[in-house]
């Protein structure tokens, strides 16, 4: 084995990076190079801890090799290291790249100076703000329990060489005890953050995006009487587990400004009034509008935002656009943009806007057709089996939830037929009679039969055309100056952002499934997954300046390919060279860190093990 330099110059300046090459024979004689280990650029503050040279031990005889040509030292040098190269070992590979761009991005945010006066060490000598740290880069990275952090994942990590610590981090009761130090820092933390997404990328907060969304639970447990865990409206179709519902605000960029933690049973109509006067109370009364979905405001609450002179741009249901339809229908389309047109209709209190989008006419009729179609193919099945009554009805219950609202376009008719099914297995075959259908006569009760049930279906094209007529609109209300229904319809639109933002942090952050027992502790997850979530729009936005076209979770799974391991290299003397060093960038690497502005560090300096390891003869190597 030899150590190979690779020299390449980077604005304006020469940098030396350090490969140990083994070379090895092939079958056809011919000698091929192996790199066994990348041991990156060591700069000159780095050679004083390599000691400048490095003396291998070569069948009984001592020969010196230098690290840095131009510093090669004597063979007696005192200085001189002497080590068995044979006998290198690799060990402990651990996941690193991923962690150091999660903690980039904690620095971009300067979430330091912001915990640092709220989360410092305990008396005995606790590092909270490295235990935060452990936290929220695991929830971005690998997100599952805290018990799996604890068991699995620090350790196949490198966050304890990034954070100078050791496996306390991640001892199972230091984390839940962190958990309890951060929600009362929550208000403080969304002004914060405010200013620093102005600061780093511009980000206005004049225009919001409001939604909800619920997240549940695997346990159940005994509650109090104002327990925020409640059976509810479950929009991830649990049903059967008790859940909590998120409040969230965002931007149009997906900057999030705040949430709430509300009641499993909260209706959504019920949420609005009390979130607007806690962002008031938070950042003062400003010119702000508002965009929501249906069914979030209700005409109370509309009528109370414009009494406050409060802007808004809601949803509307479906069920308003076919009251107003007559009312449209004097009224000219407008192009906006290409695929987009709209009208405009003003009333005493509100300007409605009608928008028609090709790309949404398209999207919302290829899923009609679909789930039309496997719902007729569902009914002509059932047609052909012979089923009773309530088999059928059951079957048919099944087929209508699948279908949604395309099973409201067929018209489904059931009726008994005069053939009989008999009841049970066991008499499948048997014949039925008069006698048999007179269910508990007498002892023949239990073998009773029941009638079969026929199923007729047929299309209701009138409700066909009139859904067709209505696929790709979008009925919006506002009491802002309708001139530019473009702009009104682009901020709707926009509502996509806070569903990402609910995507991401349900899939990409795992808030759900909740495993917590105690309330705060619930909400210290739902915080920590929100602080993830800041880290990784962080990103986002740096993407979408910098690197257009990558989403943050591919460069996270790029980043994960980078790891950092273990090199032991024992000693003459009895001792073991360790050297922890991170893998080589692919080239995909330089380019997302040239792209993103970033830099790798220095590789960490080499340690001398103080623990002598069991002398062995001196082994050959090749220099």
């Amino acid at each position: 084995m030899f150590l190979r330099c690779t020299r390449r110059v980077k604005d304006g300046k020469t940098h030396e990076y350090w490969n140990l090459v083994e070379n090895r024979r092939l079958s056809d004689g011919r000698v091929a190079q192996r790199q066994v280990l990348y041991l990156g650029e060591i700069n000159a503050s780095q050679r004083e801890a390599w000691r400048k040279t490095i003396e291998v031990q070569e069948q009984g005889t001592r020969r010196q090799v230098a690290l840095f040509p131009a510093g090669s030292m004597p063979a007696d040098d005192v200085d001189a290291i002497g080590v068995r190269l044979s006998e290198l070992r690799l060990q402990r590979p651990r996941q690193w790249g991923a962690c150091w761009l999660a903690l980039e991005l904690w620095q971009q945010l300067e979430f330091d100076s912001f915990w640092r006066a709220r989360l410092r060490p305990s008396r005995e000598g606790t590092p909270w703000l490295k235990v935060l740290k452990t936290l929220v880069a695991y929830r971005l990275i690998d997100p599952g329990s805290e018990w799996k952090l604890h068991r699995q994942w620090f350790d196949a990590s490198a966050m304890a060489d990034l954070l100078d610590a050791d496996f306390a981090l991640a001892e199972k009761n230091t984390l839940y005890r962190c958990l309890d130090k951060l929600v009362a820092h929550k208000d403080e933390l969304f002004k914060f953050l405010k200013r620093r997404w102005g600061e780093l990328f511009g980000a206005k907060f004049d225009v919001l995006l409001y939604d909800l969304t619920s997240t549940y639970f695997e346990t159940d447990v005994e509650r109090g009487p104002d327990d925020l865990r409640q059976f509810g409206y479950s929009r991830d179709k649990r049903g059967d587990c008790r859940q909590v519902v998120i409040a969230l605000i965002v931007t149009p960029e997906g900057f999030p400004l705040s949430y709430e933690v509300l009641a499993g049973n909260t209706a959504d109509s019920t949420t609005l009034s009390d979130f607007l006067e806690r962002i008031e109370q938070r950042y003062g009364r400003a010119n702000r509008i508002w965009v929501m979905d249906r069914g979030i405001p209700t005409e109370d609450s509309l009528a109370e935002m414009r009494a406050k002179g409060a802007s808004y741009l809601v949803g509307t249901p479906k069920g308003r656009l076919a009251k107003l339809e007559q009312a449209f229908l004097g009224q000219p389309w407008a192009r906006v943009r290409e695929g987009v047109q709209v009208k405009r209709l003003a009333t005493e209190e509100d300007v409605y806007v009608l928008a028609q989008s090709d790309a949404r006419i398209d999207k919302e009729r290829g899923m009609r057709r679909r789930r039309l179609r496997r719902y007729i193919d569902r009914l002509r099945e059932l047609q052909s089996q012979t089923l009773t009554r309530d088999q059928l009805l059951m079957k048919l219950g099944a087929a209508r939830h699948e279908a949604g609202r395309a099973a409201n376009l067929v018209q489904v008719t059931i009726s008994e037929v005069g053939a009989a099914t008999p009841k049970g297995d066991a008499m499948s075959k048997a014949r039925a009679t008069p006698k048999a259908r007179a269910v508990g006569s007498r002892a023949g009760a239990a073998k009773a039969v029941k009638l079969a049930a026929s199923l007729a279906f047929r299309l209701d094209r009138a409700k066909l055309r009139q859904v067709r007529r209505r696929e790709g609109r979008y009925l919006l209300r506002t009491n802002l100056d309708a001139q530019q229904p473009e702009r009104l319809w682009t901020f709707y639109i926009q509502l996509t952002e806070v569903e990402q933002a609910f995507k991401e942090l349900k899939h990409d952050l795992a808030v759900r499934p909740i495993f917590h027992r105690n309330e705060d502790r619930i909400e210290a997850h739902i915080f920590v997954a929100f602080l993830a979530y800041c880290l990784q729009v962080t990103l986002k936005a740096n993407l979408r300046s910098l690197a257009a076209g990558l989403t943050p979770r591919e460069v996270i799974a790029k980043f994960k390919t980078i790891q950092m391991v273990d090199v032991h290299i024992p000693t003459t003397d009895g001792r073991e060279l360790l050297l922890s060093r991170y893998t080589q960038p692919e080239p995909e690497h330089r380019m997302l860190l040239q792209q993103l502005r970033l830099s790798l560090p220095e590789q960490p300096p080499p340690k001398i093990s103080a623990i002598h390891v069991q002398q062995q003869a001196p082994h050959a190597a090749t220099v």
